[in-house]
């Protein structure tokens, strides 16, 4: 490569690099954008429940209707239900929702796959996201408990979010329910049995959610919570 060569290839890199910035400083005002947004619609909603769940669960699966029975049970007890606007669980927890009457809202998300929004979300109360982290903080900020039902990786990632902020002291405590305890076992032996002995958690920690097998119960432990406390968002 010549001087010249090197100088132009340089200057390339550099003119590269600034407009990289420049997009990332442009970014920030579409994050600002969406926490606005949801900031403004979920402020207004009132004490609601995060229900949780694969996007691949059928209508036929028994923990599609036991989502469903879960939110219209919450419903009934004043509680809106959030989910993530898909179908599968985060469709069958709608669906109580709205056949209950109550309140019935979906953070969705732009994805190349799976994450059309379905049809029992209340029209004002979709908010469509493009960032995860932004997303995730709304179903925080605004639930007073999360009900998590069999899911994949980004159940796993919503679950252990909540438990990270709660184990750190970020946010305060709130009551967290896994909806299925054959299928949530091997995880909780695994946390018990490895992540504990090892020392990286505390036993303490392990106190963090619990695990239920209908919707009553489910319901039942986060109402029995909220008789001692005043609702009110977590941050």
């Amino acid at each position: 490569m010549t001087s010249e060569e090197a100088k132009i290839r340089q200057a390339f890199i550099e003119k590269s690099w600034q407009e990289i910035k420049t997009e990332d400083s442009w970014q920030l005002f579409k994050i600002m954008a969406e926490f606005v947004e949801g900031f403004e619609k979920l402020s207004r909603i009132g004490p609601c429940v995060s229900i949780f769940g694969s996007a691949r669960t059928k209508p036929g699966n028994r923990y599609y209707k036991l989502a469903e029975d879960i939110a219209h049970k919450f419903t009934k007890e004043g509680y809106g239900i959030i989910t993530g606007g898909g179908p599968g669980i985060m469709e069958a927890a709608n669906k109580g929702a709205n056949s209950a009457g109550g309140k019935s809202v979906g953070l969705n998300i732009h994805l190349p796959f799976e994450q059309d929004s379905n049809p029992y979300i209340d029209s004002d109360k979709l908010i469509m996201f493009k960032y995860f982290f932004v997303r995730k903080l709304m179903f925080i900020k605004y639930a007073q408990g999360f009900v998590v039902l069999p899911g994949g990786l980004g159940t796993m990632d919503e679950l252990f979010e909540s438990l990270t902020l709660i184990q750190t002291k970020k946010i305060g405590k709130f009551p967290i329910v896994l909806v299925g305890k054959k299928f949530y076992a091997g995880l909780y032996e695994w946390l018990k049995g490895t992540m504990l002995s090892e020392g990286n958690i505390s036993e303490e920690d392990l106190s963090l959610f619990t695990m239920v097998d209908s919707a009553d119960a489910a319901v039942r432990n986060i109402t029995n919570f909220y008789s001692r406390y005043l609702l009110r968002p977590n941050f």
